[in-house]
């Protein structure tokens, strides 16, 4: 009997091993599953997660370009996909928005809807970054839908192309067929307009000179009035009064197009000067057989010429409190700092800010009035002021330090013309008061004095030291002229702990 206990012990206690051993091995199996289970389950949220992204409010992606790098912006908003307009769109925004989207930096600006004309609303106008945001949704606008822009004043970007690892920050240059250099034509080429309802306007058609082959079209992209100015001096037709990305000379008689890519300086005696990347039916286009390049042209053009000498003169320091400044901080007039300021301190309105004031002085010395673009049913009441703003974007104020990075900056988002000040002999027609119309007449200059808002810039986080001050008007040659070689005046600035002294100016274009 105790040998038959001992045997039945015996296989009892193996009995036991084996069942906690197989339940070890159950609860490993079941812990390893239960991982995994969970590994799966966290990578479907991470999916589900950064798909949603893609959709919440503020996301943005590139549209219209040859990769995922380039192309105008578009930005998503109200559960809506919008567009972005060019007005006041410079390296600062694309800096911001290549940022948002991954890239290490931005390589080139465009506007004029360099990518195509946009396809829906706009969301964003008069977009203002400080360079520091990590989303275009946090720099400063006009609010959300409140535009008067057209479908060919899209923004846009080049982004610098991260390695495909997408580890590594190190730029690399951009694949030959996503960067097709543009070049000048090496003959010369024979310009007409068609389509139109007199000899100066429609689309423009081309052809090689001499060739006797078909007339071809120009694609839309990136088309503006310096192109366009191109083309009516060719044809001796005078200056470009509009240049239109657009069907509406076309019809069933369009030809296919010729070349595209067209990028002018404006000088040009011919259009086969300026640069092109593509030549040759069948060119890439965004709107391809729908809207093409046309140009209406005029005898006589305004001709804007700023004043670098009174600018020298007015020019000084003022520190005032930010309490006098809360109708400049509507309109975006100050730096990003002052709006870090208001949010975070609650005696935000003792503080001080330093700004660099000058008087900015523009003389139409053309053959005819200069007139805001914007139609008079558009202006824009501002009660700060008590005028209407026929003007977006009429002047900017930059500050590039000794590496020409820009370090300050200031805009007159919104501007009044009139005729403070004409030549002996001219009558002033145009003044802002009581809804009048608003314009610079021929002989007339507009002054937009040191002690009126917006007339300067913010430079109270700026080191002491040596800078170059750029002073442009028109400086997105959205409002036709004779020429844009005088608008703006490049300066070199003194700023010491007392004064800030501009000299040496020199003028150019925007």
């Amino acid at each position: 009997m105790t040998l038959i206990s001992n045997h039945r012990g015996l296989l009892l206690g193996v009995t036991l091993v084996v069942v906690i051993a197989l339940l070890v091995s159950v609860t490993h199996a079941l812990q390893g599953s239960a991982l995994e289970e969970a590994r799966l389950h966290r990578e479907n949220l991470v999916k589900k997660y950064l798909k949603k992204l893609k959709k919440e409010d503020g996301a943005i992606k590139l549209v219209g370009g040859r990769g995922d790098f380039e192309g105008n912006v578009e930005i998503f908003h109200d559960g809506k996909w919008g567009s972005v307009c060019d007005d006041e769109w410079d390296s600062t925004e694309a800096e911001v928005v290549c940022r948002q989207l991954g890239f290490p930096g931005h390589i080139k600006v465009t506007h004029s809807g360099y990518f195509g004309k946009a396809k829906r609303k706009f969301w964003m106008d008069n977009l203002f970054c400080g360079g520091k945001e990590t989303e275009l949704a946090h720099c400063h606008f006009d609010g959300w839908g409140h535009s008067d822009c057209e479908a060919s004043e899209s923004a846009g970007v080049i982004c610098k192309n991260d390695d495909e690892d997408g580890v590594s920050t190190t730029p690399k240059p951009i694949p030959e067929k996503f960067n097709p250099k543009k070049m000048p034509l090496m003959k010369d080429l024979e310009v007409r307009l068609a389509g139109g309802r007199i000899p100066n306007e429609g689309r423009v058609e081309v052809r090689f000179a001499g060739s006797g082959t078909a007339w071809g079209t120009i694609c839309a992209d990136g088309w503006s009035l310096l192109e366009g100015n191109v083309v009516c001096r060719q044809l001796g037709l005078g200056y470009a009064n509009d240049a239109i990305q657009t069907d509406y000379f076309g019809g069933s008689n369009r030809s296919e197009i010729l070349l595209s890519g067209t990028e002018c300086y404006g000088n040009e005696t011919s259009l086969g000067d300026c640069l092109h990347h593509e030549v040759g039916w069948h060119s890439s286009c965004s709107e391809r057989g729908t809207h093409v390049a046309a140009v209406t042209c005029v005898d006589v053009m305004a001709d804007l010429a700023f004043d670098h000498v009174e600018m020298e003169q007015s020019l000084h320091l003022e520190d005032r409190l930010m309490y006098l400044l809360q109708c400049a901080m509507e309109e975006n007039c100050v730096a990003s700092q002052a709006y870090e300021i208001q949010r975070d301190n609650p005696n935000w309105h003792m503080e001080t800010r330093r700004l660099m004031k000058f008087t900015a002085r523009v003389l139409n010395t053309g053959t005819a009035d200069f007139r805001p673009h914007i139609p008079k049913h558009l202006w824009e009441w501002h009660l700060c002021h008590m005028h209407y703003h026929s003007m977006e974007v009429f002047a900017t104020f930059d500050i590039y330090n000794g590496q020409g990075v820009k370090v300050a900056e200031g805009h007159k988002a919104s501007f009044c013309l009139e005729d403070n000040q004409c030549l002996p002999g001219t009558e002033p027609k145009y003044a802002c008061a009581n809804y009048g119309d608003q314009g610079i007449s021929v002989n007339c200059a507009d002054i937009y004095r040191h002690n009126i808002d917006c007339q300067w810039v913010d430079i109270s986080e700026l080191d002491f030291g040596l800078y170059t001050l750029r002073v442009a008007i028109n400086p997105e040659f959205k409002v036709p002229e004779m020429s844009y070689d005088n608008n703006a005046a490049i300066c070199s600035l003194l700023y010491t702990e007392t004064y800030a002294r501009a000299y040496d100016c020199k003028i150019t274009r925007p």
